[in-house]
């Protein structure tokens, strides 16, 4: 499913997608970069993911079109090797309560945090 619009919302940090049925979908770019479809954050096999944290301000610096199929958006903290197919972004926005509370799980497993780490030398 392709949408007919896109929009980087910087300030409030989501993905805006309005498709031709008139459904629209608002992505936090949060939830976009823990669950990157790149290797980095996946892993190469069951078992492999990486825990992404500190990303709750992160935001999206560019985007770039993969043919007619996708997106490879430039995250601030300069992730880019995810490759976004429009039914994996449809997939995060319609799944995205779910797919929140696996990650929030996930972090409190770890005993770790969405907000970024204090520079060091500094609590």
């Amino acid at each position: 499913m392709t949408p007919q619009e896109m929009v980087v919302h910087q300030n409030s940090r989501v993905l805006a997608l309005r498709y031709a049925d008139g459904t629209e979908l608002n992505i936090p770019i949060e939830l976009m970069r823990v669950y990157s479809p790149s290797a980095e954050v996946r892993g190469h096999g069951p078992g492999q993911e990486v825990l992404q944290t500190g990303k709750r301000e992160v935001t999206i610096v560019s985007v770039q079109p993969v043919g007619n199929y996708a997106i490879q958006p430039t995250f601030s903290d300069g992730h880019d090797s995810g490759l976004y197919s429009w039914d994996y972004l449809h997939h995060l926005g319609r799944e995205q309560t779910r797919l929140w509370q696996d990650y929030e799980a996930r972090l409190a497993a770890a005993g770790a945090s969405r907000d970024p780490s204090a520079p060091k030398g500094q609590p």
